[in-house]
């Protein structure tokens, strides 16, 4: 048994980011993405302001933990003038990408159509590059890898399906980051009673290991009068990351203290940013805390991966 396994630690000064931390005046701060950019760490986080519209803004910290100094303006905002995100732009996930000496953001843009998946391209967070709509709606969660595979970038995302409701994580393919080939399956919500039954979706940028790609994933359970949102890890095949080595049996951090049980959506922990220390192999883990605050919690890389070899090859 493999349920009992305590990898990830809060931060005790959590939540780290909140709405009174801001230099204007909003609702809430949650689901961040995240870089390390030179010495610092860049969060950039869905904000949503007192309309109920979402922008992102950057916050920098020199350590990831204290001391944030947050832009008096967002990054990227909603444009009122355009049907694919005249309701705003949420849950950001932030990748490096060497080929291109810059980070991409791929984020959730939002109208009358539904969510939908766009990207941008930043060199210093201070301005994007628009790359525009590449998933038409419903789709959302997406996160793309830091190099291609076989020539070609992979992008995850959750189109839900038409015919079955089923939201499950797929990819697509692109040569160019603006065309993208059909989605193929890479994994579904198990069936039942289980953590992650209800829906899934792909969280933080990939990190790339002698073992496959690391991800850290949400899952989805609902209950009676509320549904629950937790963390686990898949570890995907490097060259044919359609396939799943290794995933986790149980989640490994679900809503817990007060601040991941009570706010605007009770009962969430809703991972989208993760940075690797390679001097400490410390693995920092931000996530949104119940769609109201930003919160961390870290583990040893190396821990992880033990872990994950540990369990059950899911090819055999």
């Amino acid at each position: 048994m493999h349920d009992d396994v305590e990898l990830f630690r809060r931060e005790p000064a959590n939540p780290l980011l909140t709405a009174g931390d801001w230099p204007y005046p909003v609702n809430s701060v949650f689901n961040p993405g995240a870089a390390l950019v030179g010495d610092e760490t860049v969060l950039l986080c869905r904000v949503e302001d007192r309309r109920g519209i979402s922008h992102l803004t950057v916050a920098r910290s020199a350590d990831g933990r204290t001391d944030w100094r947050i832009d008096p303006k967002p990054l990227i905002t909603d444009d009122p003038t355009d049907p694919s995100n005249c309701w705003g732009v949420e849950d950001p996930r932030v990748t490096r990408v060497d080929e291109l000496d810059a980070w991409v953001i791929a984020y959730t843009a939002y109208g009358p159509s539904g969510p939908c998946v766009a990207l941008s391209v930043t060199q210093d967070f201070n301005q994007v590059d628009h790359l525009g709509i590449v998933m038409p709606p419903e789709d959302k969660n997406a996160s793309l890898l830091p190099r291609r595979v076989d020539g070609q970038f992979v992008l995850f995302h959750r189109p839900v399906s038409i015919l079955s409701a089923r939201a499950d994580v797929w990819l697509s393919r692109s040569t160019d980051l603006r065309s993208w080939t059909t989605p193929e399956p890479v994994m579904q919500s198990r069936s039942g009673p289980w953590w992650d039954a209800c829906r899934i979706g792909m969280g933080p940028s990939a990190l790339e290991t002698p073992h496959g790609w690391l991800m850290v994933y949400h899952g989805v359970k609902h209950m009676v009068a509320t549904s629950i949102y937790r963390v686990g890890i898949v570890l995907l095949d490097l060259d044919d990351p359609t396939k799943v080595i290794r995933r986790t049996p149980s989640w490994l951090l679900g809503p817990d203290t007060e601040y991941e049980r009570v706010g605007d959506v009770p009962n969430v922990i809703f991972p989208t940013g993760m940075v690797h220390d390679p001097r400490s192999d410390e693995l920092r883990l931000y996530y949104g805390a119940a769609d109201l605050t930003v919160a961390l919690a870290s583990a040893n890389m190396s821990e992880v991966l033990d872990y994950l070899m540990s369990l059950p090859d899911e090819l055999e």
